[in-house]
C-alpha cells in the first residue's frame, strides 16, 4: 500500500493557513508546516496527530532554514507531493502614508519567502523519484483582480505571485509537476479583522452570496488542485470569492 501523500503548507498556523492543514490532515495526508510564532490551535493538531503533523516556528525570510526544513520533511517521509504557498501579511493603508517597512515586509514575507519556499520544494521534487501526482498551489487574492483601497502593495505581491505561477506552470510542466493558483475572496481570518468594520459591511454587500468567506470555503479547491481530477489543469488561478 502506498504511503500517504506528503503536503508542505507555510503559514500553517491561523486562518486559511491552519483551516487547510486541518482538511489535509482529515483526508489523510502527511503535513508539514510553520510560521513565525505558532499558534495553540496547531499546537494541539500537533500532539493529536504526532506521526502525521510536523509544525515548527521558523521564519520564511529566512532562506536557510525554509530549505533545510523542507530537505529533512523530504527525507523523513521519503517523498514530496504538494506545496501549498498560503504565507502571507497585510500592512492596510494608502499608498501616500505606507511606511517603507511595511511595503519591505510584504514583499519579503508574501513575495519573495514563498518563491523561496516553493524553490527549495521543487528542489525535493526534481530530486526525488516522481509520486503519480505532484502540485504546487499559490495562494493569491481577489483583490488582484478586484482592486481594493489600501491594499495596494499587498495585491501588487499577489500579482507577482500569479505571473510566478504561470510561468513556473510552463517551466516544470514537462517534469509533470503542475502549478496553479488559488484567488480567495476575503475571508474571516486576522487578515481581513483589521479592516474597518464600514469596508467589511461594504465587501459583504457586494458579494453575490452576501457574506464574507469563510477558510473552510476553500479546502474544497484545495482538493482539487491537489488531485487526479487537476490533472490537465495548470498554470490556472481559480477564483474563490462569492461572487465579487
Amino acid at each position: 500500500m502506498p504511503s500517504p501523500p506528503l503536503t508542505l503548507i507555510s503559514g500553517g498556523s491561523r486562518g486559511l493557513g491552519l483551516a487547510l492543514v486541518e482538511h489535509l490532515l482529515a483526508r489523510g495526508d502527511h503535513v508539514a508546516t510553520f510560521s513565525r510564532s505558532g499558534s495553540e490551535a496547531l499546537s494541539a493538531l500537533a500532539v493529536a496527530h504526532p506521526a502525521q503533523l510536523v509544525a515548527e516556528n521558523l521564519d520564511i525570510t529566512d532562506s536557510p532554514a525554509i530549505g533545510g526544513f523542507i530537505a529533512r520533511m523530504a527525507s523523513r517521509f521519503g517523498r514530496l507531493d504538494h506545496c501549498i504557498a498560503n504565507a502571507a501579511i497585510a500592512h492596510e493603508g494608502v499608498l501616500a502614508t505606507m511606511r517603507d517597512d511595511e511595503i519591505d515586509s510584504m514583499l519579503a514575507v508574501n513575495l519573495r519567502g514563498s518563491i523561496i519556499f516553493i524553490r527549495e520544494c521543487v528542489r525535493q521534487m526534481l530530486a526525488a523519484a516522481a509520486p503519480a501526482d505532484r502540485s504546487i498551489t499559490v495562494v493569491s487574492s481577489v483583490v488582484v483582480e478586484n482592486g481594493s483601497p489600501g491594499l495596494a502593495v499587498y495585491a501588487a505581491t499577489k500579482a507577482a505571485l500569479e505571473g510566478f505561477a504561470r510561468s513556473l506552470a510552463r517551466e516544470l510542466g514537462p517534469r509533470g509537476i503542475r502549478v496553479n493558483a488559488i484567488a480567495p475572496g476575503f475571508l474571516e481570518t486576522d487578515l481581513s479583522s483589521a479592516l474597518p468594520e464600514e469596508q467589511r459591511a461594504r465587501i459583504a454587500r457586494r458579494t453575490a452570496l452576501g457574506r464574507l468567506g469563510k477558510p473552510e470555503d476553500i479546502t474544497g479547491a484545495i482538493d482539487f488542485l491537489t488531485g487526479k481530477s487537476a490533472s490537465f489543469s495548470t498554470g490556472q488561478t481559480l477564483k474563490i470569492d462569492g461572487g465579487t
